[in-house]
């Protein structure tokens, strides 16, 4: 059995989606003057690697708590979308055949390389027919290794549309999913967990996201 992290750190100045809350953490408390660490935290339920809940785009729609424990743990199946490229559309070919319910899709696009830079910004995107697709198939978690499932930016969040209206779960800035693909394509299975911060009434939160190959 191996852990593989695929979570990106959470540290001050990293980057956010535009015009989300910046990141900033400091000492609280300190060994030296209060006998403990502890540290403040000032962060948005999107930092980082995080999932987002279906009221994310739509107060009507389930919170973080209010969605099964199941959504954030199963089997997973990697799609390589590497070959879309910088601004490119992720089509529901990819996904045909490939993904079934329960599974947690994880879309592998390489664009974690860029985290940290301007290119980061211009990343792959789904297209709606794939949305719609990996819905109709039963998928109810999907994770990307970019910073969303849509354009960025964009005046329109179709994509984000589709899957939280059918109460999905979506992971964003993922990281290195490219190294899950050669043990997948060996055979070995490959389970996800992206249990996220209980965070009552919640849009999102981060997450400490890691798949477990072999039995």
């Amino acid at each position: 059995m191996r852990i593989i992290d695929l979570s990106v750190p959470i540290r001050s100045g990293m980057p956010v989606y535009p015009g989300d809350p910046e990141v900033t953490i400091r000492p609280a408390l300190t060994v030296a003057a209060d006998g403990v660490n502890v540290l403040h935290l000032d962060l948005g339920s999107q930092t980082g690697t995080h999932v987002d809940a279906p009221s994310h785009i739509d107060d009507s729609l389930p919170t973080l708590d209010e969605l099964p424990l199941e959504r954030f743990l199963g089997p997973g199946v990697v799609i390589d979308a590497r070959a879309v490229g910088a601004g490119g559309a992720i089509g529901r070919e990819l996904f045909e055949g490939r993904v079934a319910a329960g599974q947690i899709v994880l879309i592998a696009t390489g664009w974690s390389e860029h985290w940290g830079t301007h290119a980061y910004l211009n990343h792959p995107h789904l297209t709606v027919e794939a949305a719609e697709y990996l819905i109709a198939t039963g998928v109810r978690t999907l994770g990307i290794d970019a910073l969303s499932v849509d354009p960025t930016p964009a005046e329109e969040i179709p994509v984000h549309r589709i899957l939280c209206g059918a109460h999905a779960v979506i992971a964003e800035n993922l990281t290195g999913l490219a190294r899950l693909l050669t043990p997948e394509n060996a055979g070995q299975p490959v389970e996800v967990s992206l249990f996220p911060l209980s965070l009552p009434g919640a849009d999102g939160a981060p997450v400490r996201a890691i798949a477990r190959l072999g039995a």
